[in-house]
């Protein structure tokens, strides 16, 4: 007997976002029939015609094709299936394994044990005594749930059923409908929920939870992919980063996932999504993060597609997300946009004069640099011969130089900054600053270092 092709379905029902547990779920079928040769399905559930629309169906689409996870076959759309529906549940009632009742038909749940080999939480057995007789097809003839999932993976010839552990109390229903039609049940495997990080389940007050959400705040979609991974998934060799999608499906296996429920942590994806941004070459970011750019007048034409594509080189090393990104670029840009951080004022505190001091000495020894001198090997050597002449230590000298020029502690060297603000605009932001004041309201205690 040959081992039947693995087939998987991914199944949302269209009346919202894309959920992010939903996505996860997804991306878990799809990389299982990757991994096997086999195929991933879509079954878009739409049997709730007043909540299902064409809208949320193209989200759910875009959602999917942005996280890069292709359908192998045409769309089952199973609203197009109720017909077929209704014609199972006549039949088990014709064959005595349903019931009417006021106009409904009831399926008649077996007595005795219902047990399966979950692929993930191994034996789960319940007693079909225990079940109560529950409707399959209302008395309006449109059927429910647990009846049309079994109905439609038959006719997808589906082999292996992948979904949250929130629907384990379903599964004996189900395999008994299975084995009332004369078919044996799939594979079973109840992947864990996600929690915020409170341990609560995952809802709109832990924030985004749409994975489009997520794409509108600058993620990439190879960074969330390989979050969503992680979510319930352990690689078991400690790698948690898998910039090439095939990796990612060399590694996964059902054996891995767990039963402990996945917790959200947006400051994990934020730092993937960091990692991603760093190794995205420079033109493709630039593509990424243009029309924000384009929207604050940084167009090519106005500071040059050469310098607009370094500072994005520059700032990737740096930036979470491609949103902090464009607003590192733009800063360097458009001294309009700087807003001091607490570190700077700190910074600044501590010894106004010697702050001041320093950018003195800065802009006395740049504005003697000529033009084809002021570049990042040239501006070193400057500051340098500038922090031992006039014995000071290279923090001394650099950090002013970040706090004039972005309004923050942190950032690309302060040589490769000047560079890219350019010579003018560098020399009239350090000349404004002379004239700060630092904020000490948000410093508490005495400014230390």
């Amino acid at each position: 007997m040959t081992t039947p092709t693995v087939r998987v379905r991914f199944a949302p029902s269209p009346t919202g976002y894309l959920h992010v547990g939903g996505a996860r779920t997804a991306l878990f079928n799809w990389l299982y029939a990757r991994k096997l040769g086999g195929a991933f399905l879509l079954r878009i559930e739409d049997t709730d015609r007043a909540r299902s629309s064409e809208e949320n169906v193209q989200v759910i689409l875009d959602g999917l094709a942005w996280l890069g996870l292709d359908v192998d076959e045409e769309i089952v759309f199973q609203g197009a299936g109720i017909a077929r529906h209704q014609a199972l549940a006549d039949r088990l009632l014709a064959e005595g394994k349903a019931y009417e009742e006021d106009g409904a038909i009831r399926f008649r749940m077996p007595e005795g044990e219902i047990a399966w080999n979950d692929a993930v939480y191994q034996r789960i057995s319940f007693q079909g005594g225990d079940i109560k007789d529950w409707v399959i097809l209302r008395s309006d003839r449109t059927p429910t749930y647990n009846f049309t999932v079994v109905a439609d993976d038959i006719e997808m010839r589906i082999t292996h059923v992948m979904r949250g552990d929130d629907h384990i109390s379903n599964t004996p229903k189900q395999i008994a409908v299975y084995r009332a039609l004369g078919h044996e049940p799939p594979v079973f495997a109840h992947v864990p929920m996600i929690h915020g990080p409170d341990g609560k389940k995952l809802s709109k007050r832990h924030g985004a939870t749409a994975v489009g959400d997520y794409r509108v705040k600058g993620i990439l979609p190879g960074a969330m992919r390989n979050f969503l991974a992680l979510l319930g998934w352990n690689p078991g060799d400690e790698q948690e980063l898998f910039v090439d999608a095939r990796d990612l499906v060399e590694a996964f296996s059902l054996e891995r996932v767990q039963k402990k429920s996945a917790i959200f942590d947006l400051t994990k994806l934020e730092w993937l999504n960091g990692q991603y941004i760093s190794r995205t070459p420079p033109e493709e970011l630039y593509a990424l993060v243009k029309t924000d750019l384009d929207d604050r007048g940084l167009t090519a034409a106005a500071v040059g597609r050469d310098r607009l594509r370094r500072a994005v080189a520059v700032q990737s090393e740096r930036a979470r997300t491609t949103l902090e990104l464009a607003e590192r670029v733009a800063i360097r840009f458009d001294a309009s946009l700087i807003r001091r951080d607490a570190k700077a004022d700190k910074l600044m505190a501590k010894d106004p004069e010697g702050f001041r001091t320093a950018l003195r000495a800065v802009a006395e020894r740049l504005s003697t640099i000529a033009e084809p001198d002021w570049t990042p090997e040239g501006l070193e050597t400057e500051l340098r011969g500038l922090a031992e002449a006039r014995s000071l230590s290279l923090g001394a000298v650099f950090q002013p130089i970040r706090v004039a020029l972005t309004g923050q502690t942190v950032s690309e060297p302060a040589n490769v900054l000047l560079e890219l603000v350019g010579k003018d605009e560098s020399l009239r932001r350090i000349r404004s600053a002379l004239v700060w004041e630092p904020d000490v309201s948000g410093i508490r205690g005495e400014p230390t270092e």
